[in-house]
């Protein structure tokens, strides 16, 4: 049996995004039994010219959810601003958001839009791609990085999560 571009991107994605609920509640655990504001994370960055936590976790959303979006419409670009009132429930409620609607995706939608054209839209550029291609060689790589600097960030934070906390729930063989 061949495997489809639905298993090779929104099953990884809907695995991370799980575990992102996973990490960030027990983020969330970790500074309430600190007396800890939650919020105090949401600037924190691994080195100085890297986006804040705020940004990594917002870009896992888009770089899921907004990129099965954007094969389909055939164009995709930059995540929008995060709005200036996002807090730390904010983002848990966006990462939970983009996985439900990845559960409602449908196989048939995705492997639909195998060979079809598209393209990374910049504001003075324009990379084009194939669906696939694009997801691939863009979007996942993307995703997993976004996903792995909001893990190193909580972790760095003293938050008590592991690998297990970030490989989430793994498709084995039953």
């Amino acid at each position: 049996m061949a495997i489809s571009l639905y298993d090779l991107s929104v099953t990884n994605y809907l695995q991370t995004l799980g575990a992102m609920e996973g990490f960030l509640a027990k983020g969330l655990t970790h500074f309430q039994e600190k007396k800890a504001d939650p919020n105090a994370v949401l600037d924190e960055r691994l080195y100085s010219d890297m986006a804040p936590f705020k940004f990594q976790v917002w870009a896992t959303a888009h770089h899921s959810l907004g990129a099965i979006k954007g094969v389909k419409e055939g164009v995709f670009g930059p995540p929008a601003s995060i709005p200036a009132t996002m807090d730390y429930a904010g983002l848990q409620k966006t990462v939970s958001e983009a996985r439900e609607a990845l559960q409602k995706v449908k196989p048939e939608e995705v492997d639909a839009v195998q060979g079809k054209d598209m393209a990374f839209q910049l504001p003075t550029m324009k990379i084009p791609f194939t669906a696939e291609n694009f997801l691939m060689s863009f979007s996942l790589p993307n995703f997993y990085f976004h996903a792995t600097t909001a893990y190193d960030i909580l972790r760095n934070k003293g938050v008590p999560i592991g690998k297990r906390d970030f490989l989430g729930r793994m498709r084995i063989k039953s």
